[in-house]
């Protein structure tokens, strides 16, 4: 089984433009993900698919491998399948580019949802995390997830699911963006219209479930740390500093 990872890099980010080419301690943003993703030598490739040359320069320079894509995407999903469709993989890892803290821990989860799927079920994996605080919960930029006994996806929401009708009677799944793909499902993904699910929550992966592609999940207790505001830089800055110190003691 072939197995790359890709890290889509926009340059334009809508809620914080030019976030992968901020400074981390050093490196841009992209170049911090892209170096970590390496680092964990669970792939055969590890590619940048980015529509910007800023962006393909600076991984170029650290090197890496760049894909060039087309600006007009209506996800990261379209934009991975335009950029994998003439490459000879089994599997793609997709991890944001704002990612600069991905763990090897994380991405094996997925990897062996695929190895130990022998009867080729499973079109997607991602992670999931339980959470128990209410404003987490509640909060709808944490989008809750629902599983059957197999931890195959049910429903994705920004909403408060599995609804409570008796208190204290929830457990509670945060969806982690952090996909792997079947390539043929990657590229039927990119042949479909957004879907009507998809337009409502804007959550991609709604488009997988009303098509009847099956997601399979993974439990995880390693939060991920995305970069989306300056607010957040300044947090990984920091994190960054303090995680330096502690594999020098």
């Amino acid at each position: 089984m072939k197995i790359v990872a890709m890290i889509p890099a926009r340059y334009n980010a809508s809620r914080f433009p030019a976030k992968l080419m901020q400074d981390l301690e050093g490196k841009p943003v992209i170049v911090r993900t892209f170096q970590a993703v390496v680092a964990t030598q669970l792939f055969d490739k590890v590619y940048v698919v980015t529509d910007d040359e800023r962006i393909g320069q600076s991984i170029k320079e650290h090197g890496g491998e760049v894909i060039y894509s087309r600006k007009e995407h209506q996800s990261g999903s379209d934009r991975l399948a335009e950029a994998c469709e003439f490459l000879d993989v089994d599997v793609i890892v997709n991890v944001q580019g704002d990612e600069p803290f991905t763990q090897k821990e994380s991405l094996s989860l997925l990897i062996d949802i695929f190895k130990k799927d022998s009867c080729r079920e499973v079109d997607v994996a991602t992670l999931m995390e339980e959470i128990d605080n209410p404003e987490d919960i509640s909060n709808p930029n944490n989008v809750k997830v629902v599983v059957n006994k197999n931890c195959d996806a049910l429903y994705f929401s920004r909403a408060f699911i599995p609804f409570p009708r008796d208190p204290d009677s929830g457990l509670y799944h945060k969806h982690i963006g952090i996909y792997a793909y079947r390539k043929s499902a990657l590229m039927a993904f990119s042949q479909l219209n957004e879907s009507m699910l998809e337009k409502t929550e804007k959550l991609e992966q709604l488009r997988y479930l009303e098509n009847g592609f099956k997601i399979r999940l993974a439990l995880t207790k390693q939060s991920t740390i995305g970069i989306d505001t300056e607010a957040d830089l300044i947090k990984a800055r920091k994190l960054w500093r303090e995680t330096q110190q502690n594999q020098k003691k």
